[in-house]
């Protein structure tokens, strides 16, 4: 089985902060990390590979340092990396992004193809569904187990008031959530092996292959008007009065601030 795992390197949420004069993230001096969502998939990824025995790849669009990342996926236990970076793909909206990566995994043999959720930096949840359709897989979303079975694969799939069993062939796209595992740490025979005998591979845009219409700015029909950090929240008001009294007073602070 071949299982290909999409990543993302994503400024650390803890850090971030926003220039006040462009609107945008400020990304130097912050640290980077993997997208959490995305290592629950890699860890399902390699959990699935111990058990059963698979060649597991994992891959992420962006920039030079997003190298950092990937090794870190090998130091996980990653067979095989690939980093899809070009200046042609700068500015890519999830549209974009989620060409770039299709086009790649065109290039690329898979059964199974695992992505996060969503990306703490943008929270769409949009880019692994796109794939799927870019490249006419069967996909499921918020997947929280997964078993191998004869012919493919049993998933459970997280509803908000419950789950649903769905049994599907391969090739398949699936998006992990948090509650799917619990990623493992580096491995330090990984961390040698990694600097020693792996390499990431660098493919651009020629190398996959990708209409360069349909990637980066050019190819990303969304346009973010402003952002803005979230501002704290004041200090709340205690009231002490009976019930009654208290739920009346409630009533009128929120009609006077128009929200009833």
């Amino acid at each position: 089985m071949n299982i290909v795992v999409c990543l993302k390197q994503v400024p650390d949420t803890n850090e971030v902060k926003i220039d006040p004069k462009t609107g945008t993230l400020i990304r130097e001096g912050v640290p980077s990390i993997i997208n959490p969502d995305d290592k629950n998939a890699l860890e399902e990824a390699l959990r699935l590979r111990d058990s059963d025995g698979a060649h597991v790849t994992v891959i992420s669009m962006g920039p030079p340092q997003a190298e950092k990342a990937l090794r870190e996926a090998l130091a996980m236990g990653a067979d095989d990396a690939i980093l899809v970076s070009d200046r042609a793909f700068a500015g890519a909206d999830t549209l974009a992004t989620s060409h770039a990566l299709a086009a790649t995994l065109r290039k690329l043999d898979y059964d199974v193809v695992f992505a996060g959720r969503q990306a703490i930096d943008g929270d769409t949840a949009q880019v692994g569904p796109e794939i799927a359709e870019h490249l006419g897989l069967a996909q499921i979303t918020y997947v929280e187990k997964v078993e191998i079975i004869k012919g493919g694969l049993k998933v459970r799939k997280a509803w908000e008031d419950g789950y649903e069993n769905i049994e599907v062939k391969t090739p398949v796209l699936l998006t992990a959530i948090k509650e799917l595992n619990q990623p493992r740490y580096m491995n330090i025979k990984n961390i040698f092996d990694m600097y020693q005998n792996k390499e990431v591979k660098v493919w651009n845009a020629d190398i996959i292959g990708a209409d360069k219409a349909l990637l980066g700015l050019s190819g990303s029909p969304t346009k973010v008007k402003k952002s803005m950090t979230k501002e704290p929240k004041g200090n709340g008001e205690l009231v002490k009065l009976p019930p009654k009294e208290a739920a009346q007073y409630v009533v009128s602070k929120l009609k006077e601030n128009h929200f009833i």
